[in-house]
């Protein structure tokens, strides 16, 4: 996508961190921003601060877990601007545990925000795009561990890899009905956001019953945060490179260059056919 001025960009989990860091680059290329997220609070108050920048935006309440959810706010994109040109699927939330540990609630939750979110948006959104003609791009975000698979976040790891998949076929699906659509699939690793937080939006109904965290667990839990807030790169930082990377039409945004060899290993183990390398060995 070349010319970004007055076209229009939806943004899910577009009131903080990664998302609302992408919307503000987009925005400062002339875009209007739609904002996507659960939290309803955060959610005005990103709308407020951008637009007393100068943005032209609107905050839409949206569980993108939920269908109806997705396709209303793709109706009301068009209602307020009457075309969509960007679509960043980007809201996710990060529970660990051992691949035994987690409950059924657990895994819906995840796979809810973490896929079906993603699912949603490239099912409502891309037969819009389509339609409409023209440039138009879809950047779904996954992660680093998309590509390889950490211990102690079996429900994460499935929902990234899934996106990684979905991602590639959506491109190959793409090419074969020559569209005018490109998409991206976004694989960071550690970067400074709310998402450590995300279990303060997890849905009642599938809320887990209060029980004591293990030591093993909350050791992890520390663990992650220690990384997430101390990464090098900030949310700014690779919302810069998810823009560069619509302006050149391509694909694949790995954003840590170090984190390249823990991805070898695990394809030289499949080609190979060895047992799997621990990526954080």
């Amino acid at each position: 996508m070349k010319d970004f001025q007055g076209k229009v960009a939806v943004i899910t989990g577009g009131a903080s961190g990664l998302g609302r860091a992408m919307a503000e680059r987009f925005a400062r290329e002339g875009m209007s921003i739609v904002l996507a997220d659960v939290e309803p609070s955060a959610l005005a108050r990103a709308e407020a601060e951008m637009k007393a920048a100068g943005a032209k935006v609107i905050g839409v309440r949206t569980d993108v877990s939920k269908a109806a959810d997705v396709e209303a706010l793709a109706q009301k994109t068009l209602a307020a601007f009457g075309a969509v040109h960007l679509v960043a699927n980007n809201a996710g939330v990060a529970p660990l545990g051992n691949a035994w540990e987690n409950s059924v609630a657990d895994w819906e939750w995840t796979l809810g925000v973490n896929l079906w979110g993603v699912i949603h948006g490239v099912r409502v959104f891309t037969p819009i795009m389509l339609a409409q003609g023209g440039e138009a791009h879809i950047v779904n975000t996954a992660s680093v561990s998309g590509l390889i698979s950490p211990p102690g976040s079996a429900m994460y790891n499935v929902t990234k890899h899934a996106v990684v998949t979905l991602t590639e076929t959506l491109y190959h699906d793409l090419a074969l009905k020559q569209a005018s659509i490109g998409c991206s699939v976004l694989c960071p690793a550690y970067v400074p956001t709310g998402i450590v937080d995300s279990e303060r939006n997890r849905p009642a109904p599938l809320q887990n019953p209060t029980q004591e965290k293990t030591a093993e667990q909350q050791a992890r839990e520390a663990l992650l945060r220690k990384a997430v807030t101390s990464g090098k790169l900030s949310a700014d930082d690779v919302a810069q490179k998810v823009f560069e990377a619509v302006r050149d039409r391509r694909f694949y945004i790995l954003t840590h260059p170090r984190i390249k060899p823990s991805i070898q290993w695990r394809m030289e183990d499949i080609l190979q056919e060895r047992n799997p390398t621990n990526p954080m060995g």
